[in-house]
């Protein structure tokens, strides 16, 4: 069981009490992980006109550049969390931080879409390992203190949401003046002061070398995820009466039923599967998938909306999302005040309403639509996420053994990646064409993201009452 009730009566480690005094160091540190992780989510999305137009590719390319990236890092987000546990975090960290960098560089370099496809995939494996061993790292920083990991996870997520909402604006602007490359050579200088940081301040936590790595159950996640998006992908191009997206999706069930069965007999379990006993837990991935279906498909439809349907040159579409990053940022820091006011639970279900109604705002929107009818959701979008995902996390972190923070974090995350990688899939084939067909599919993501939404926040009220 990896899920407890508390520690209070547990001694705070040496380490952790020689960590406290550099806390924001360390809090910094971390975050340089998260944010290049999350930059490396949105920043591209506004890259994908120039990039199909520059390597000749078609939609369903675009789909995998930015699907081989989210898939690889939910599926690794699985082994990543007891790696890092196992080697201990430090190390497992600073690995991330080599790998993103080597990987970045050969995207950057990449010369047709299947070479930047591979390298994205090797971008998305490295960044698995630098989330959930961040994640653990702040946990052992912060010991048994409730409130300081809350403002500390409050922190850290709020760098990643504010760099998953600047990607675009960053990425417009870099490519209006130095070309698509640029957006993934920027992560180099970006891995290295993290890198730097990490190894000065950090220390290093506990390592558990007796548990090893679920390679069979890893095998069975990665190839269940990505026969389900290859299936959606696929059939938005092909159809759903051709073989190769059925065949996908076949292999999707087997291989997830397969999961299943090893997960429940295995004795070291890449994702155990009686961490789902604990309902918080349980209800904090659902919406963190909602959430992440959500934002990730509507950020891919949204940006070749602006430049295909409604006209936008590279850098207006990069400065039309501001509003979401400006949100972000105070949503995000609002966050933990407002948790420690009114509990996780109503600051989290209010979150998630919140961007339910501002997805139903885009739903609104034609290729003929001036700026400020675009306004609205792009303000209560980041603002619903904004407080809804940190107070999420540190609900999670606190419904778990702190020595266990790297596989439930892992946990957590991976499945709110794969909800982005569906989500992209799925409101890519929406949107599919140009012009018309692409304000039509907005329209109709809108309701999509909308009623998911919807169905989350049920979840969470449910929950969080009976608890």
């Amino acid at each position: 069981m990896i899920y407890a009730a508390g520690n209070a009566g547990e001694r705070r480690d040496p380490v952790m009490k020689s960590s406290v005094p550099r806390l924001p160091l360390i809090v910094l540190a971390a975050s340089f992980g998260f944010v290049v992780v999350q930059l490396d989510v949105t920043i591209v999305n506004v890259a994908l006109v120039s990039i199909g137009r520059d390597l000749h590719a078609p939609v369903s390319d675009l789909q995998w550049i930015v699907d081989a990236y989210t898939l690889l890092f939910a599926a690794f987000l699985l082994s990543a969390g007891a790696l890092g546990d196992r080697t201990g975090p430090k190390r497992a960290f600073l690995a991330g931080f080599a790998l993103f960098a080597a990987a970045s560089a050969a995207c950057g370099l990449a010369g047709d879409s299947g070479m930047l496809i591979a390298a994205r995939a090797v971008q998305g494996a490295a960044a698995a390992l630098l989330v959930p061993p961040s994640l653990a790292l702040l946990a052992h920083a912060c010991g048994d203190d409730a409130r300081t990991r809350a403002r500390a996870v409050g922190w850290w997520t709020a760098a990643g949401g504010v760099s998953i909402a600047a990607g675009p604006v960053v990425g417009g602007l870099l490519i209006g003046t130095l070309g698509w490359r640029s957006i993934f050579l920027v992560n180099l200088p970006l891995c290295a002061i993290g890198a730097a940081l990490t190894f000065v301040f950090a220390p290093e936590a506990p390592a558990h070398k007796k548990r090893p790595v679920d390679l069979a159950g890893q095998a069975l996640a990665f190839l269940a995820l990505a026969s389900l998006v290859g299936a959606v992908i696929e059939a938005g191009r092909l159809g759903w009466g051709d073989r190769l997206p059925l065949g996908l999706l076949a292999a999707a069930v087997a291989a997830a039923a397969g999961f299943l069965a090893v997960e429940a007999r295995g004795p070291h379990p890449v994702v155990p599967l009686s961490v789902f006993r604990n309902r918080i837990f349980s209800s904090a991935v659902v919406i963190g998938v909602t959430l992440n279906f959500a934002y990730y498909g509507m950020i891919f439809v949204l940006a070749l909306f602006l430049q295909r349907a409604a006209g936008y040159s590279t850098i207006e579409t990069g400065l039309a999302f501001l509003p979401l990053t400006a949100t972000f940022i105070a949503s995000n820091l609002a966050s933990g005040p407002a948790v420690e006011r009114f509990g996780a639970g109503r600051v989290t279900v209010a979150g998630v309403l919140i961007a339910a109604m501002g997805y139903a705002a885009t739903g609104t929107l034609s290729a003929a639509s001036p700026f400020i009818a675009m306004v609205p959701g792009f303000i209560l979008i980041p603002a619903g996420m904004g407080v809804a995902v940190p107070a999420l996390t540190s609900a999670l972190l606190s419904s778990v053994d702190r020595h266990w923070s790297g596989t439930a974090s892992g946990v957590f995350n991976a499945a709110r990646q794969a909800g982005g990688a569906a989500g992209v899939a799925v409101f890519g084939a929406l949107a599919a064409g140009d012009g018309m067909g692409i304000a039509a599919g907005l329209r109709a993501a809108s309701a999509v993201a909308a009623g998911v939404l919807l169905f989350a926040a049920l979840i969470g009220a449910s929950t969080w009452r009976r608890a």
